[in-house]
């Protein structure tokens, strides 16, 4: 039983603790994080550096009244606790708990559900015009950014305007030297110089110290000596970036020092103007293997034994997609010298350490940019070369005009390898892959594919380096399947017909294959005869096999793991109308209108009719037979299923 957990049901208490109150709060609050991770995988470094900056935070601020934003949000789990969540922290990251981001839905305390990086500031800087325009001008807003997140371009376009609308703002700059991977950058370089100067930090402070003791000589007098820090801190630094922005840039401090955060902050909240406070912490702080780790232990899988004991390596039954992936884009590297690979932030997310350490000079972490990502590929195609750009599907999607501008309007040969197309289970709806085939097959010039299962993705990264316009290749956060046989090859807008059948035809796109695949073996154990597309391209549509499943089936079904609004089976049902389908009925499956939760991946498409009991029901249901037998088996198969 922890002591002061269980008694914070608010945060507004821990402005009645004490330093030593809020240090032992500290431990509980490690002690907690750590335990979770002996249950399930769940973002842990990131949060164990942050518990002494969350504590001050609001032991100095009401954020009942003033306004919190943490950036990114997976750090946000010390901020959950303290914030009356603590009974029902155990639930984080399952279906129906917690969700692991900041909720406006669980507590009054989360203002934005945040898990995109970069966006604070502007939010933050909103908040605050907003209050002071609705005469509620004595509301703090406060950001918490990352120094990983900093380099968004975004973040810059809200520095700008902050120092230029010159109002009360602070934005807490997080520099523990990580996004999640290492950070990338000169500006990575230019932070790392404002930390490491001791000659600065100690000049710094016998200048506070003399100026504590100088009488108030006037207004020019004042000015001077301001002038004089601010001289020494340019030559010492070599610049002084956040000053020229606008912004009083104070720091760095030490952010896991209770004392001097708390010391800092009710400072910087009677100070005037836009404020950049540069608070020092280190990931993993208080668990050694985490410190040392951090990029490991940013989502560790399970612990074994709580944190006595190094954590127990993955068995996954088979490789993922993503190795399949990072495999595919190895090999083409080796027989091109031609093709290059970049990825925002997510080496490891994306597992191409091995392609960075063979390939160094093809390698690009561009860091949190993914606008420039996507950009900067299209300069690169220009010039002759074969780009890819890795990226989660969630976060292409920071990069909507690019796509459209630099690269489609172009018509150029940057291809697009979306990871965690789809459900990606217990990150929810902000790292749902849901919306890239919708947004991508409206583009003239692009190629839009999703893979089946293992040979689709390694054929289709193969074609794709070989086409002269942009493609998209989109695989799931699975296991990847490899279906045996005879494969077809990989042709622009042609399907792949694993098997005809005379009742209907399920048309599927993308990492469900499997699923249709045993939906086909269930119904036809029933009696039915159901056939099965492997659709391979959202755009081009195979017409052809279409029009020929319109002609002669009675139903055909399609399966995506992405939204059902302009997604594949939307462009089934505009060509279905173009063809002429009088007769056959149609029934998309996919992702619903609606901003699915989080849970396990195969909680969600089943509660979403996407495994294979939801997708045999779904022809069952299209299919109009008479006959007891068949009514008999209609009735089976539409029977609820117990939760």
């Amino acid at each position: 039983m922890y002591k002061w957990l269980t008694r914070i049901d608010d945060a507004r208490k821990l402005r009645d603790l004490s330093l030593g109150e809020l240090t032992e709060l500290a431990g509980e609050i490690r002690s907690v994080l750590c335990n979770l991770v002996s249950q399930r995988s769940a973002h842990f470094a990131s949060n164990l550096g942050v518990v002494e900056l969350c504590l001050a935070l609001h032991s100095v601020f009401d954020f009942r009244h003033d306004r919190l934003i943490w950036d990114t949000g997976h750090q946000v789990y010390p901020h959950k606790l303290v914030t009356g969540r603590y009974p029902a922290f155990s639930t984080i990251r399952t279906r129906g708990g917690l969700m692991g981001y900041p909720n406006p839905a669980e507590s009054p305390y989360d203002l934005f559900m945040t898990g995109h990086a970069g966006c604070s500031v502007s939010t933050a800087l909103g908040l605050k015009t907003g209050d002071d325009l609705l005469g509620q001008g004595d509301r703090h807003a406060v950001a918490v950014i990352g120094d990983g997140a900093l380099v968004s371009g975004i973040v810059f376009e809200a520095l700008n305007h902050a120092g230029g609308l010159d109002k009360n703002l602070l934005v807490i700059l997080n520099d523990n030297k990580m996004s999640i991977c290492p950070r990338v950058g000169s500006l990575a370089t230019y932070l790392d110089r404002l930390r490491s100067a001791p000659l600065y930090s100690g000049l710094k402070q016998e200048v506070t110290r003399a100026l504590n003791k100088v009488p108030l000589f006037g207004d020019p007098t004042e000015r001077f000596l301001a002038q004089l820090k601010e001289g020494i801190k340019a030559g010492l630094h070599g610049g002084m970036l956040f000053e020229e922005l606008g912004f009083r840039h104070l720091g760095p401090i030490d952010g896991h020092d209770m004392a001097m955060l708390r010391k800092y902050l009710r400072m910087v909240r009677q100070t005037e103007g836009p404020v950049l406070l540069h608070v020092v912490t280190e990931k993993g702080h208080g668990y050694r293997p985490a410190a040392e780790d951090p990029v490991y232990f940013h989502t560790p899988p399970v612990l074994k034994n709580g944190i006595s004991v190094e954590p127990v390596q993955a068995s996954p039954p088979g490789n993922s997609f993503t190795d399949v992936a990072r495999d595919a884009i190895l090999g083409r590297m080796r027989n091109d010298p031609g093709v290059t690979v970049m990825t925002a932030a997510m080496c490891q997310g994306n597992k191409l350490e091995p392609v960075r350490t063979e390939f160094p000079d093809r390698f690009f972490d561009t860091g949190i940019c993914e606008s420039h990502t996507v950009a900067f590929a299209a300069g690169q195609a220009k010039a002759g070369l074969r780009p890819i750009v890795d990226i989660y599907s969630t976060f292409l999607q920071r990069s909507f005009d690019q796509v459209f501008q630099e690269v489609a309007l172009q018509n150029l040969p940057v291809v697009l390898m979306m990871d965690r197309a789809g459900l990606t289970g217990p990150d929810g709806p902000t790292h749902h892959g849901a919306y890239d085939i919708a947004s991508l097959r409206m583009f003239p010039n692009m190629t839009v594919m999703a893979a089946g299962d293992a040979y689709d993705l390694e054929a289709m990264l193969e074609f794709s380096l070989g086409q002269e316009g942009p493609c998209s290749i989109r695989y799931p956060k699975a296991v990847a399947e490899r279906f045996p046989g005879d494969r077809q090859p990989v042709q622009m807008g042609r399907a792949e017909l694993f098997r005809w059948g005379r009742d209907g035809m399920i048309f599927c796109l993308g990492g469900l294959l499997g699923a249709c695949v045993q939906a086909c073996e269930r119904l036809e154990s029933e009696g039915w005869d159901v056939g099965l597309v492997n659709a391979r391209f959202a755009k081009p549509l195979d017409r052809e096999l279409l029009a020929r499943a319109l002609r002669e089936c009675r139903f055909l079904v399609t399966v995506e793991e992405s939204t059902l609004v302009g997604g594949f089976g939307s462009a089934v049902l505009e060509a279905a109308n173009e063809l002429g389908s009088r007769d056959c009925r149609i029934r998309r499956l996919g992702l619903p209108d609606r901003f699915v939760e989080h849970g396990e991946r195969s909680e969600l498409l089943a509660e979403l009719g996407l495994d294979a009991e939801g997708i045999a029901r779904a022809c069952v249901e299209l299919a109009d037979r008479e006959g007891a037998q068949v009514g008999e088996m209609r009735a089976a198969f539409l029977e609820p299923r117990t939760p």
